[in-house]
């Protein structure tokens, strides 16, 4: 056979290769690795996929929760996982964020992944205990500039996902807050309950149980549109800071190298899995909006945020050990 003959063969043995690998897939267990705690939005996020995927597959969906330096130890197993779409990761902004604060990650986000989907989305609030004299944004703001650096703010702990984004808020506003980090976003949370800290800026679920009791005041939320959990409280664009939109997503990639055909099933079979009216209804219970994506528009998402996040590392002199 001559040369070109050989080229075409090849070419079509690997593409009939990749069509029966999906066709197939997946023909095992799949492994979902979440970087981050149990409990978190992630972790979340990833079990409400596994339990829609598993049952559209009828295949058992295992999450394993391996969380350690800021989602950088879970990342860098799925990054070494073979690529045949049996290892899935489901992380959060923090896919983005950690580039920019750790210059010797053990994975490159762009050569060691393939991006799958977005799966949702998540606005955060901005609350300050009841002793804060502060009843909106530009209150909060007036009160931060009459004295520089005396409120705190909490946060999941150095380059989290609250640490970013309340630096971000911070920019925007153009005050000085300290920084107090914690381990996780459930104690940062409990500091402000106890005053320890007087600002947080956090996801829905772990602030808008608290609000009844009185011990903690939301000023407004960080998406573009009010939220239909919380109707009454302003977005932070409409309170004196326009535009500004802070979303925590959640993402799902896979190891570089893994067969398109079964990247696309994975798309095709998450959407539609996600879409129905029970999970649609766990996300909502959540705060979570899902937001399925192709993987080329996830692609291009994920570069933007990269440049995003580098940005506002740097503005910001964010450094971690």
């Amino acid at each position: 056979m001559h040369g070109k003959g050989l080229i075409v063969a090849a070419a079509f043995s690997m593409a009939v290769g990749e069509a029966l690998a999906a066709a197939a897939y997946p023909v095992r267990p799949v492994r979902v690795i979440v970087p981050l705690a149990p409990g978190g939005g992630s972790d979340i996020v990833a079990r409400i996929a596994a339990a829609a995927l598993g049952e559209a597959w009828g295949q058992t969906i295992v999450v394993d929760n391996r969380p350690g330096a800021g989602s950088v130890v879970g990342t860098s197993i799925a990054a070494k996982a073979v690529p045949d779409g049996h290892t899935l990761l489901v992380s959060s902004s923090s896919l983005a964020i950690s580039p920019a604060l750790y210059k010797d990650l053990p994975y490159d986000l762009r050569r060691d992944f393939m991006p799958v989907s977005l799966l949702a989305s998540q606005p955060s609030v901005l609350a300050v205990h009841a002793s804060v004299q502060a009843a909106t944004v530009r209150e909060l703001q007036a009160l931060a500039k009459s004295q520089p650096g005396r409120l705190a703010y909490g946060s999941a702990g150095p380059g989290s996902a609250t640490h970013l984004g309340s630096e971000l808020f911070r920019l925007a506003a153009g005050i000085e807050l300290l920084h107090i980090p914690y381990k996780s976003a459930g104690l940062a949370t409990g500091a402000l309950l106890s005053g320890e800290a007087q600002v947080l800026l956090t996801n829905t679920a772990s602030v808008l149980p608290h609000l009844k009791g009185g011990k903690v005041r939301a000023l407004g939320v960080t998406s573009l549109k009010r939220i239909a959990l919380a109707p009454d409280i302003p977005t932070l664009a409409e309170s004196g800071l326009p535009k500004f939109e802070y979303l925590t997503w959640y993402g799902m990639v896979v190891p570089a190298g893994t067969p398109k055909t079964v990247v696309d099933v994975l798309y095709r079979d998450t959407e539609k899995a996600l879409r129905q009216p029970a999970f649609l209804d766990r996300f909502t219970q959540q705060g979570l909006d899902v937001l399925v994506t192709a993987p080329a528009a996830f692609g291009r998402f994920l570069e933007s945020e990269l440049q995003r996040w580098d940005t506002v590392v740097k503005k910001a002199g964010i450094k971690v050990d």
